[in-house]
C-alpha cells in the first residue's frame, strides 16, 4: 500500500506521545512549530515490522523558529516544553532553528549555515527520506523528498548534507534497529565541486 501523507500522519497518530504532543503543541504559541524525525518515519517502520508504535523512538523532536537568538529565549521555551509533556515521561527535544549555527560547531566540530525557517532544519538530516515533519498548528505535512523511501526502507544521503560518514554511522543505527532498510551507497562529490 502506497504510504500517502494522509496514511503517514495515520501511522504516527498511532503512537499515543505524538497525538498528545501535537495536541498540546499549540498552547506554547511558537512560531513554525512542527514535530518531526523519528517520532514520525520510525513509526511507519515500526508498522511495517509490526513493531509497538513507540519501538526504538529515543526521542521526540519539536523544531521552531524565533529572531530571539539567546540562550535565555530559547532555555525559557525549553523549561516550558518541559513542564508540558513532563507527564508523557519521554524526552521531548525543543530547539530554535534560529541558533543552531550558533552551537553546532562547537559541539559536532563542523560548521552549520545560519537557518532562515524551521523548514531549513528539516532539511538538514543526514538521510534524505528522513526530512519529515508535522506543522503543530496546520497539520500540513512537509516531506521535501517525499514519502517514497521511508515506505520502501531506502535510506540515501541527502544531497543538502552530504556527509558520508555522519550518513553512515546514521543509517547503520537505523538498520541495527530495522535490519531490513537497505543503505544505498553515498555518491562521492566531484572534487571539481567541493
Amino acid at each position: 500500500m502506497t504510504l500517502t501523507v494522509e496514511r503517514l500522519v495515520n501511522i504516527a497518530m498511532a503512537n499515543p506521545i505524538n497525538a498528545e504532543i501535537i495536541s498540546r503543541l499549540p498552547s506554547l504559541a511558537l512560531n513554525q512549530c512542527m514535530l518531526t524525525a523519528g517520532c514520525l518515519f520510525q513509526a511507519v517502520w515500526n508498522h511495517q515490522a509490526n513493531q509497538p508504535s513507540a519501538w526504538g523512538i529515543k526521542d521526540y523532536d519539536v523544531f521552531y523558529f524565533d529572531n530571539d537568538l539567546s540562550w535565555e529565549a530559547e532555555n525559557e521555551v525549553i523549561q516550558d516544553a518541559q513542564r508540558l509533556f513532563q507527564d508523557l515521561e519521554v524526552n521531548v527535544e525543543v530547539k530554535n532553528q534560529a541558533r543552531v549555527h550558533l552551537w553546532y560547531g562547537e559541539r559536532f566540530g563542523r560548521p552549520y549555515p545560519q537557518l532562515l525557517s524551521a523548514k531549513d532544519g528539516v532539511d538538514r538530516y543526514l538521510i534524505a527520506g528522513t526530512c519529515i515533519a508535522l506543522d503543530a498548528k496546520t497539520g500540513e505535512v512537509y516531506a521535501p523528498y517525499g514519502l517514497s523511501d521511508i515506505e520502501h526502507g531506502l535510506l540515501r544521503i541527502n544531497p543538502k548534507n552530504a556527509q558520508a560518514d555522519l550518513f553512515e554511522q546514521k543509517a547503520k543505527s537505523y538498520q541495527a534497529r530495522w535490519p531490513w532498510l537497505r543503505i544505498l551507497d553515498p555518491v562521492p562529490l566531484d572534487p571539481e565541486n567541493r
